[in-house]
């Protein structure tokens, strides 16, 4: 098999668990993944909730790569839309520093959190003089690379890293496909949201030409077990809902109760919350690789990076233990 398997964690916390054990499991899982084979470790950022552990993959990061060995960790991403980009980019270069050519920068547009962690993490911000997301990122890109200079009277985000941090942008649109390329970063394409085919080729094919031939990679949801019938009980229980609103942004949630304090906190009045079916790929390590090789063969996808979207240890860790290592069995 000729594609890279990467992973994506957000410290899901179980029933009766404290947010200590989820993240003690997190490093954990990045040990495993780093023996299983798993090419990237990435955590994500998500504010005010019950349910996750990781509002700073920055700090995670940091832990992670002084208890790992040569796994690459990073963001999955930092939601730009709250922070600094020089900021931003001393985090980065800082955790460049630490561990050279480990790191990996994910930026996502999403807030992460409902409209009052939105508010909160942006109290005090001028919008005016924040700029738009792509004139962030382009901020963010240009501190990232500014080279090593003596005049102080040159704004640089030190300290400067023998190695970088890979930079990746996630997304599900033609313009993210775009900005990614004027850019020169790798895009990730977000299809444990947004799991459309026609969606994911034309996004795909504009990133391909928008960047002279770069490969996206590819995020999707992922459930593994012994049998397909076991895999169907363990995402029986998922549910996703899209809350519309007109003239303000739309989301994605996991249940009616999140949807409601989405249009309750964000004050909207003109809105439609939708049922929508999970777009994963679920059954045996065999038929979900059979599902991304299909992937790879249709639209050249070198790396996906797996979402298992359970909180149950147990089931967590199996489902992907199996795909990893049913994986270097097959190749």
């Amino acid at each position: 098999m000729s594609y890279r398997l990467s992973l994506l964690d957000k410290s899901p916390i179980a029933d009766g668990e404290s947010a200590a054990h989820a993240l003690h499991r997190t490093l954990q899982l990045a040990q495993q993944a780093e023996a299983w084979g798993y090419h990237r470790f990435w955590l994500a950022e998500h504010h005010n909730t019950d349910r996750l552990a990781s509002p700073s993959p920055e700090l995670l990061i940091a832990w992670i790569i002084g208890q790992t060995q040569h796994i690459r960790v990073g963001s999955g991403g930092v939601m730009l839309q709250h922070y600094s980009p020089y900021k931003v980019a001393e985090n980065f270069n800082l955790l460049a520093s630490l561990a050279p050519g480990r790191i990996d920068l994910g930026i996502g547009k999403a807030p992460g959190g409902l409209p009052l962690s939105t508010r909160a993490l942006q109290l005090g911000v001028h919008q005016d003089e924040k700029g738009n997301f792509a004139e962030q990122l382009a901020l963010l890109d240009s501190w990232l690379d500014v080279p090593p200079v003596g005049d102080e009277e040159i704004l640089r985000a030190t300290p400067q890293p023998p190695r970088p941090a890979n930079r990746f942008l996630l997304g599900a649109s033609e313009q993210s496909a775009k900005l990614a390329a004027e850019l020169g970063w790798q895009l990730v394409f977000a299809a444990h949201h947004n799991g459309d085919p026609l969606l994911m080729e034309q996004v795909l094919n504009s990133y391909r030409q928008y960047s002279n031939g770069k490969q996206a990679l590819v995020a999707v949801q992922v459930v593994v077990a012994d049998s397909p019938a076991e895999a169907d009980l363990l995402v029986d229980n998922l549910r996703v809902y899209h809350v519309n609103v007109k003239d303000g942004p739309s989301v994605n949630v996991g249940s009616v109760e999140q949807a409601e304090r989405y249009v309750r906190q964000g004050g909207y009045t003109d809105y439609v919350i939708e049922p929508r079916t999970p777009s994963l790929l679920k059954g045996t390590a065999a038929q979900v690789h059979a599902k991304l090789d299909a992937l790879h063969q249709h639209f050249g996808i070198d790396e996906f990076v797996i979402d298992t979207p359970i909180a149950e240890e147990q089931a967590r860790v199996k489902s992907l233990e199996l795909l990893a290592t049913h994986r270097l069995v097959a190749a």
